[in-house]
């Protein structure tokens, strides 16, 4: 069948709006009719090449919407099932079967391949063959390909445009602080970057009862809000010249954990010199290919420190994507204040905007009506 979708192409700005030709699930497959997709800094990084993604492609991997098609050998959902989309993990090897999909041992092969694990791509164009298979779903379109490992059943009343951004950018926020660094009670954190991930990560952080949340973060706006979700102190990047004695003017002894989402290297570095003795750093943003590990080998061995990548905030999403929805629900994690929303065909406009500081979670949507 044909659907609409957003193609990445080499050396082109922005993404091409085309319809694409996508195949009918294999017996192991589901086909979701999209209705809502986050749009993830990863998308950008893996449009640009660095990730080595097969162009051209079709990209997205925070999908939500309707099943509207199942293969043969699924069980796990029906059509009609509304369902958020995430990384996809094989479920059978030591780390899923620990509850650590999120470092799945085929995980490359099955999320960044551009291909069925047989080769074969369920996607083309007039022009030939176009990547498919991002993250298990590539849901920049307005159906997608996915499996029963990456799919959540969401309840009837929750919004696709709040659903679609769990897939990824919530549950590395809030998964990053409470599932992987897990704070105790009473701790000070410094989190870089106040994006959709470093706020989320603030509201991971309230969760954990963290008693001093320091918020890095160059755009006033997203300031003002993480300062609303519960940030103690907030930091204008561009107005100090030192970083870390800045941070360390509010947390003299350094601060017990650090969490980046930026992947600059000046500032992971920075986060090393805020780490007190026995702190643990923690970072999730994509750094430039080659960058070395922040730190100073003898200093980390004399203090004790720990660093740690973090990849989907150790996320087992079919547990931990409902308990993101239980914090909604509760008011813990109020993803709706994150979240812009623009019609799918307005997506480059959505990546200038997020870009320029003017939204902090787009979220494209589809109106299959028309």
């Amino acid at each position: 069948m044909k659907t609409p979708a957003a193609v990445a192409y080499p050396d082109i700005d922005g993404f091409v709006l085309e319809t694409v030709e996508i195949e009918d699930p294999r017996s192991d497959e589901v086909m979701v009719e999209i209705a809502a997709v986050g749009l993830c800094h990863t998308d950008l990084v893996f449009k640009t090449g660095a990730g080595n993604y097969p162009l051209p492609a079709v990209l997205g991997h925070e999908g939500a919407g309707t099943v509207v098609k199942v293969g043969s050998a699924v069980t796990k959902v029906s059509i009609g099932d509304r369902v958020a989309m995430t990384f996809r993990s094989c479920g059978h090897c030591d780390h899923c079967v620990e509850g650590q999909p999120a470092y799945c041992r085929t995980m490359p092969v099955l999320n960044y391949a551009g291909r069925r694990i047989d080769g074969t791509s369920a996607l083309k164009t007039e022009e030939g063959t176009v990547s498919s298979n991002f993250f298990g779903q590539s849901s920049f379109a307005g159906h997608a390909l996915c499996y029963e490992r990456n799919l959540i059943p969401i309840p009837d009343d929750f919004p696709f445009a709040l659903a679609a951004p769990l897939g990824c950018g919530i549950q590395t926020g809030v998964g990053g602080i409470t599932r992987a660094l897990h704070p105790p009670a009473g701790s000070a954190i410094l989190i870089t970057g106040g994006g959709s991930v470093g706020l989320s990560a603030v509201a991971g952080a309230v969760i954990s009862g963290c008693a001093q949340i320091i918020l890095v973060e160059p755009f006033e706006a997203r300031r003002s809000l993480g300062s609303d979700l519960g940030a103690t102190i907030t930091i204008d990047p561009i107005s100090v010249q030192d970083l870390s004695r800045e941070v360390r003017a509010h947390a003299p002894m350094g601060v017990d954990f650090a969490f980046d989402t930026t992947g600059v290297p000046a500032v992971q570095q920075s986060c090393l010199q805020c780490l007190g003795a026995k702190g643990v750093f923690g970072f999730v943003g994509v750094a430039p290919p080659g960058t070395p590990v922040p730190g100073e080998a003898n200093t980390i061995m004399t203090l004790g420190q720990t660093i740690r990548g973090i990849i989907e905030g150790d996320s087992d999403p079919d547990a931990f994507i409902p308990e993101l929805i239980d914090h909604y629900y509760s008011g813990r994690l109020p993803i709706d204040r994150l979240v812009k929303t623009y019609p799918f065909d307005e997506i480059n406009m959505a990546i200038a905007d997020q870009h320029n500081g003017k939204c902090v979670k787009p979220v494209l949507t589809f109106n299959h009506n028309n």
